[in-house]
């Protein structure tokens, strides 16, 4: 028998906006709310075209004797509360909430968050509405961190990452930088993941590490639509930037007593063409043009433990992005 499903989460329905996304070439016209129910459409990768958040959303619970995690690019967070964030919060219930873009110029006070997150963290840009990455916590960590140790410029990475540590793990949550129009901040680009390589090796020589967020990389063909149109010419799916991630994932030889990582969504499904950002411009969540940049990576010591990873397709309209989720042991998380 399937798991019970929880009490679904009602919301009404409400109009799409223009994107906020400072990468993503914001949309000339709003999109047309759909007619039909949402999710009601399929494109031809197999992901819904609802351009609303449904009226009804409801998850099966969380898996026996784990923790869920969960993270989502919100594209602003005053503009996704707007339109129906706080309902997908409330059904999907995680123990751990990311959020990268949030935009916000100072720590929210919103009782609907901290009242389920007493353990907030928020890395805020010196640009204002810029940026902007946040850990909310159900569980007290043992060390919080919002530095990339090593990186020449701090402006770059306010608001960019956050490490909170636990008893059995490193959650380090990133909005990592982009490559910028026509490429011309991918040295900087450069410049951060000669640092944040760096920087998740070393944590993973003391603790195993999940690194989850916007990760602003497709890492392969099939992590976007048109791969070969965007080669080397787009932010994001560059030989630097694909490299720079592989490196992460398999290191070289050279590299000794460096621990693997695994990109736990695509280690589940290494055939689908499943993204989490589908831009607001041309039609691309009907059309299922979209790319694959929110994701979990763990130590490959920690995959034996990861219960399910899933993106949460059917979670558009409140941003660009679609949230994605996974379940592990509760143990790394709680120590018990």
């Amino acid at each position: 028998m399937p798991p019970k499903k929880k009490t679904a989460v009602k919301r009404k329905a409400a109009s799409e906006s223009q994107s906020d996304d400072e990468t993503t070439q914001s949309a000339s016209k709003k999109a047309k709310v759909s007619k039909d129910s949402p999710g009601s459409a399929v494109a031809s990768n197999g992901q819904p075209t609802n351009k609303v958040l449904p009226v009804n959303i409801s998850f099966p619970p969380r898996i026996s004797g784990t923790v869920r995690l969960s993270t989502w690019n919100i594209c602003s967070l005053a503009s996704a509360s707007k339109k129906g964030f706080k309902f997908y919060v409330e059904a999907e219930d995680p123990d751990v909430l990311v959020l990268t873009e949030t935009k916000v110029n100072e720590v929210p006070v919103d009782p609907f968050l901290t009242s389920r997150f007493p353990h907030c963290t928020w890395a805020i840009s010196s640009k204002k509405t810029y940026s902007g990455t946040a850990v909310l916590s159900k569980h007290k960590p043992l060390s919080v961190d919002t530095k990339l140790p090593g990186h020449p410029d701090p402006n770059i990475v306010k608001g960019r990452i956050v490490t909170v540590e636990f008893s059995g793990c490193y959650i380090v949550a990133t909005y990592v930088t982009n490559a910028g129009q026509g490429l011309k901040t991918l040295k900087e680009k450069n410049t951060w993941n000669e640092h944040f390589t760096t920087y998740i090796r070393d944590l993973d020589k003391k603790k195993p590490v999940i690194w989850m967020g916007d990760l602003n990389v497709a890492p392969t063909a099939i992590d976007l639509a048109n791969a070969k149109s965007n080669w080397n010419k787009t932010p994001g799916y560059t030989k630097d930037e694909t490299e720079a991630f592989q490196n992460i994932l398999n290191p070289p030889e050279s590299a000794v007593g460096v621990g693997k990582f695994v990109d736990v969504w695509r280690q589940n499904h290494p055939e689908d063409k499943h993204y989490t950002y589908f831009s607001y411009r041309f039609d691309c969540r009907t059309k299922g043009l979209g790319w694959r940049l929110d994701m979990f990576v763990v130590s490959e010591r920690l995959l034996e433990k990861v219960k399910m990873c899933e993106i949460r397709s059917e979670i558009y309209g409140a941003s660009d992005h679609v949230p994605v989720v996974m379940e592990i042991e509760s143990d790394i998380i709680t120590g018990s």
